[in-house]
């Protein structure tokens, strides 16, 4: 990207939606807002057009998940009787089940945290009452420690006692070996996560996102930002050992609605 060419930001069209309840790409020709700036559509069109050519293909595997992800986008919702409103219908578990139906999968993969083995207890017996083959992996299979990979005593979660490293290129591997259909990740750890999206031969979804502190809901903390963790836009996360980067540092929570404001393209 050259330095003139402005970086994709289609959260900035958040107050656009909150507006006109429209954005460019999710409107009518005749109440179509204009597009910012820097939406993707400006400066990635050729990219856009290539992906939709792809999708348009007979004999492509991502052609075929994409349309079949659409389907059951479209089943996830339902008419109320006597109105124009839609609501959701279905949970994230039941889309996935779903979409291994669609896709015709039979055998999927369940690469799970160690702390999260009763939840993937209970979803492989949702996925055998669905007709489905789950096989699943836990993170600290081989139980290799963690000074294995190099690290310091003090990096364990507690110093001096035996603790596993998570190894998500073995959980992928193994389920490569087997043959998964589908692999569905439950609470791994950030990173852990990548590398097992990585090194996985079948579709990866995520069912769980971990987080310690939300009770596996990283969302709240957005849901949060008008009071619980507003610090996050005050204050830099102190990261020991991490790359230090600039950030915009500010002292009072009128300061970051104001910055909040600014990316948003309402100052």
């Amino acid at each position: 990207m050259s330095d003139t060419e402005l970086s994709p930001s289609c959260a900035n069209c958040s107050a656009v939606w909150g507006k006109s309840g429209a954005t460019n790409c999710w409107s009518s020709a005749e109440n179509r807002p204009p597009r910012p700036a820097n939406c993707p559509t400006n400066n990635h069109g050729d990219i856009i057009e290539a992906s939709f050519a792809e999708y348009r293909s007979e004999e492509s595997a991502d052609a075929r998940l994409a349309r079949m992800a659409a389907r059951v986008e479209g089943l996830c919702y339902q008419k109320m009787p006597g109105s124009d409103a839609v609501v959701a219908r279905w949970t994230r578990v039941e889309d996935t089940v779903a979409l291994a139906r669609l896709m015709g999968w039979r055998k999927i993969g369940i690469a799970t945290c160690i702390g999260l083995l009763e939840e993937t207890r209970q979803l492989a017996a949702i996925l055998e009452a669905q007709g489905l083959q789950p096989a699943s992996v836990c993170c600290k299979s081989g139980s290799i420690d963690k000074l294995e990979l190099g690290l310091e005593e003090s990096d364990k979660v507690r110093p001096g006692t035996f603790e596993p490293a998570c190894n998500p290129i073995a959980q992928a591997e193994i389920l490569n070996r087997i043959g998964t259909d589908m692999n569905v990740i439950v609470g791994l750890c950030v990173g852990h996560d990548m590398l097992f999206a990585r090194h996985s031969n079948a579709p990866v979804t995520t069912l769980v996102c971990k987080d310690r502190v939300t009770g596996h809901n990283p969302a709240a903390v957005l849901y949060g930002q008008n009071f619980y963790y507003k610090r996050l836009r005050v204050q830099p996360v102190a990261v020991p050992g991490g790359e230090e980067r600039p950030s915009i540092v500010v002292k009072t929570a009128k300061e970051a609605d104001t910055i909040a404001k600014r990316w948003a393209g309402e100052d």
